[in-house]
């Protein structure tokens, strides 16, 4: 069975984006995303909103100059998006999961392949979360406060301990933490 994980950026203060959907804070997460365990990915999971975001930058020219390894790997990648609504995704290996998206990111799972990673997508991850289909979480801690915006998590119904497996800091000040699902 493939693994599932969340590769998710956080503010000191525990917020994914700030007000207004804004992402634009964690720019500098290369580091901590090209040291991670992306070698063994083959799909990248995103929510729509999400989705619509990478979109816009990673097949650019501006992403090939800004990081090439990264643009690389997003644009390379067989990409799922998890719609409410079926829609044209206007960039190359995409699949669109709409209705029982649950199902059908279940069976993904248990095809043969590598690894599937959960980029952002935090309603996506919560949704995933309460059905027990992530296997790691993969949180980089940026050296910033926002003091409003969408919490990490938002929206999760039920409590989800977690076990610390892995710590790493980088030069930026940004530290990953990787969890994994407490055992029950």
């Amino acid at each position: 069975m493939r693994k599932i994980f969340l590769f998710m950026n956080v503010s000191l203060d525990g917020y994914v984006e700030a007000p207004g959907h804004d992402i634009s804070i964690f720019h500098g997460d290369f580091e901590a995303f090209s040291a991670g365990d992306s070698g063994g990915v083959d799909t990248l999971l995103f929510g729509h909103r999400t989705y619509d975001m990478m979109k816009l930058f990673w097949p650019t020219a501006q992403a090939t100059q800004t990081a090439p390894e990264v643009a690389q790997f997003m644009n390379d990648r067989r990409k799922i998006v998890v719609s409410h609504q079926p829609f044209d995704p206007g960039w190359k290996n995409v699949t669109v999961f709409s209705g029982d998206a649950l199902e059908q990111i279940s069976q993904l799972k248990a095809q043969p392949g590598q690894d599937i990673i959960i980029l952002g997508s935090n309603t996506l991850c919560v949704s995933l979360m309460q059905e027990d289909l992530i296997d790691e979480f993969q949180i980089v801690v940026n050296p910033v406060a926002l003091g409003a915006g969408t919490s990490l998590f938002a929206g999760l119904s039920q409590k989800a301990e977690l076990t610390l497996i892995e710590t790493r800091p980088f030069k930026n000040g940004a530290i990953l933490l990787k969890y994994q699902p407490a055992a029950t």
